[in-house]
């Protein structure tokens, strides 16, 4: 028993040595060394480092009396998080964002920034809808609506460009308004009329027609840089006691309704300036619009609308303030009328089409804001 264990063990043993002889018969070219397998790493020394994330700052220059510490500030945030150098792109009175924002876009940016006030975040965005690369919000405007209405902080620079880079992605609505090239043509010969094309402009937080646009179109760059968001009501009590103008609002091609306004707003937010909530229930994801036709007749009707918003009266119908919920607006004025989208006047329209293009763009937000959509109250 003993010996056949031995036996069975050299026999083991011999043709474990035969398997390896044969191996390296196999393996090896005659009078030459036989060669040791690579190490892993040794196929990754000759690879390329992996691409660092690129971000692209559209900066509106306007904003700040000196560029170039602020640019400073957020190289050192982009360093910080191992991110390539940002590129800048200052917007100009010509182009207010929109060809910069595409430019980033055909530069393979992976974040496109909106340095500035909503109507950089507004012209930047018009950009970006319908694409993968998402907006980082850096407010440095007077409203910064978007970012107050996303529960986003305004007053941290470096702390936003964090957000901007490290946040997560959510899907917003971003609402259209079109004005009727008949009612925008200044020539009203039949030529004129036939060649103009409809005038598409996007909003991401609200636009509107008659003292809501008015009050906008008299507030100068200089007194909102000194007083802030009071000098849109320093120009609004100049205002407000002007005519009404008649109107019809017809929603999702329903009925025409009549009404005598003096100012109509369409809304994908519902918080405005000094952060009342005009418009309770507006959801920014939800895939609507909502609408306030704000109609008060003298002084005590300004007083009676104001409490009806400043209490959040939700009741849908009333004499001085209605509102309307759908996803197209079409609103027909009996006179020309000036037009505001995201607080940059537009032109002016007697007729004007808003539509919504449901969560067609991403917002960097925090990592605590889910990305599904938020249900109405």
């Amino acid at each position: 028993m003993t010996d056949a264990l031995a036996l069975g063990g050299v026999a083991v043993v011999f043709f474990a040595l035969v398997a390896v002889a044969i191996t390296l018969a196999l393996r090896t070219t005659p009078g030459r060394p036989v060669r040791r397998r690579p190490h892993r790493d040794d196929f990754r020394k000759d690879q390329p480092a992996p691409r660092r994330r690129r971000v692209a700052v559209v900066i509106n220059p306007t904003k700040f009396t000196e560029v170039e510490p602020v640019k400073a500030r957020l190289r050192a945030v982009a360093a910080e998080l191992d991110w390539a150098e940002p590129t800048f792109h200052e917007t100009t009175a010509q182009d207010p964002g929109t060809g910069q924002a595409r430019a980033a876009l055909a530069d393979g940016a992976d974040v496109v920034a909106s340095l500035g006030g909503d109507g950089t975040v507004r012209c930047v965005a018009s950009a970006l809808v319908g694409t993968d690369i998402p907006l980082g919000l850096l407010p440095a405007g007077t409203g910064n609506l978007l970012a107050r209405n996303l529960g986003l902080a305004t007053d941290d620079l470096e702390a936003a460009f964090r957000l901007g880079l490290t946040g997560r992605n959510r899907p917003v609505d971003v609402g259209w308004v079109e004005l009727d090239p008949v009612a925008t043509a200044a020539d009203d010969s039949l030529a004129a009329t036939a060649a103009a094309q409809p005038e598409r402009h996007a909003f991401l937080v609200m636009a509107g027609l008659g003292l809501d646009a008015t009050i906008m179109a008299e507030t100068s760059e200089d007194a909102k840089a000194r007083i802030g968001w009071t000098a849109y009501a320093a120009t609004g009590l100049r205002n407000f006691l002007g005519p009404r103008f008649r109107m019809t609002l017809a929603v999702d091609g329903g009925e025409p309704v009549k009404a005598h306004a003096r100012t109509v707003l369409v809304g994908n937010c519902g918080r405005i300036t000094g952060g009342i909530e005009l418009m309770p229930d507006a959801v920014v994801d939800d895939g609507l619009l909502d609408c306030v036709v704000l109609s008060p007749k003298g002084l005590t009707g300004w007083v009676l609308v104001t409490a009806r918003v400043l209490t959040r009266d939700r009741k849908q119908r009333h004499e001085r303030l209605a509102r309307h919920t759908g996803t197209r607006f079409d609103i027909t004025t009996d006179q020309a009328e000036e037009v505001q989208v995201d607080g940059d006047v537009i032109g002016t329209a007697r007729q004007v089409t808003a539509t919504i293009a449901p969560r067609s763009l991403l917002v960097r937000v925090g990592a605590t804001v889910a990305d599904a959509a938020t249900p109405r109250t």
